[in-house]
């Protein structure tokens, strides 16, 4: 068949249409877009080496043998559906390594059986044992949040899969949002929780940190939840936030020169710039040492989406300090050359 110019026109258009459509296909697959990360956007989708969104809420972050770990919370719209673990060399860009601790679908008794609530989940390696140890939030299927008890999991390899081990309240006491903490002497410690929120209190872990010590003790009563901490220039620095639900409100900050206390109230909010007053509209999880540069640190928070939980946002920004005072600014994008000022 021969062709008129203007049926050739036709279709050299219609082939150049065709390769512009593809062209803008391909700048916006994710594949293009979102691989190769070489910065952060607070709150904005973030996926991983598989173009997935990542789903780790609540989590922690923990450095081993030239990478990191993410673990957190495997979010459905409204469903726990256990513990995510990612891995990265750059702390941009994360594969997906395995669901590292999955509810119990089998065993009807397990007090992690399908439908329990896993929340805030933290790793410690323990060098005299040689197990990664994974402590979280555990609330039993169809009890709400009165069960009020924390969890412990164990596994030879850093990303599991961990077996759960035992739950129970710490001392006798309820025990829900927390974190883990790892001093520079070894010792290892469980922030929680307690009494409905209205108390905060440390718990120094056994030697395997597979059970809590009976020392115990309460740091402060004022109503608040979601514990992140780090150290610096010898002194503790504990951010939290107040226990409004899902709803988003102002964080605080408390410092201490020893991890027992007495810890001290800031007067100043730690969060600086438009909507610091609602962290951001977001809630505290786990400030992270970024061991790839020199007194380092970021806070790590979620956005909570309380219709679509796996939909909840990630607000990664970076602790400044201001005579040796930590305060966090608002930055729509970031890099980890940040620290280089």
């Amino acid at each position: 068949m021969r062709f008129s110019i203007s049926k050739t026109f036709r279709v050299t258009a219609l082939l150049s249409l065709i390769a512009c459509t593809s062209h803008q296909k391909a700048f916006n697959n994710k594949n293009t877009i979102f691989k190769n990360y070489s910065f952060y956007k607070p709150g904005e989708l973030w996926y991983d080496d598989d173009e997935n969104v990542i789903n780790a809420h609540g989590g922690g972050i923990i450095y081993k043998d030239g990478k990191d770990d993410w673990f957190g919370e495997k979010r459905g719209r409204q469903a726990s559906e256990g513990v995510n673990v990612y891995s990265s060399t750059d702390l941009y860009n994360w594969k997906f390594e395995n669901l590292a601790l999955a509810p119990n679908d089998v065993d009807s008794v397990s007090d992690i059986v399908k439908g329990c609530i896993m929340e805030r989940p933290k790793v410690l390696f323990n060098a005299k044992t040689g197990k990664y140890v994974m402590w979280f939030h555990l609330e039993l299927k169809g009890k709400g949040y009165n069960a009020a008890r924390a969890a412990v999991a164990v596994s030879d390899k850093i990303t599991g899969p961990y077996q759960f081990i035992k739950s129970f309240r710490p001392n006798g006491n309820m025990s829900r949002d927390m974190t883990l903490y790892l001093d520079e002497d070894g010792s290892a410690y469980h922030i929680y929780s307690s009494r409905d929120n209205y108390d905060l209190r440390i718990a120094k872990l056994s030697d395997d940190f597979l059970s809590v010590t009976t020392e115990d003790r309460l740091l402060f009563s004022e109503h608040r939840e979601a514990p992140a901490i780090f150290k610096y220039a010898n002194k503790y620095f504990l951010i939290t936030s107040g226990c409004t639900g899902w709803a988003p409100n102002k964080a605080s900050l408390h410092i201490a020169t020893s991890i027992w206390g007495p810890w001290t109230r800031s007067n100043d909010n730690p969060l600086r710039g438009p909507n610091a007053d609602s962290t951001y509209g977001g809630q505290s999880t786990y400030i992270l040492p970024v061991t790839r540069k020199k007194d380092a640190f970021i806070f790590l928070a979620d956005r909570w989406n309380p219709k679509d939980l796996k939909d909840s946002r990630f607000l990664w920004l970076p602790i400044q300090l201001e005579n040796n005072q930590p305060f966090i600014q608002w930055l729509d994008e970031w890099n980890l050359d940040f620290f280089k000022k």
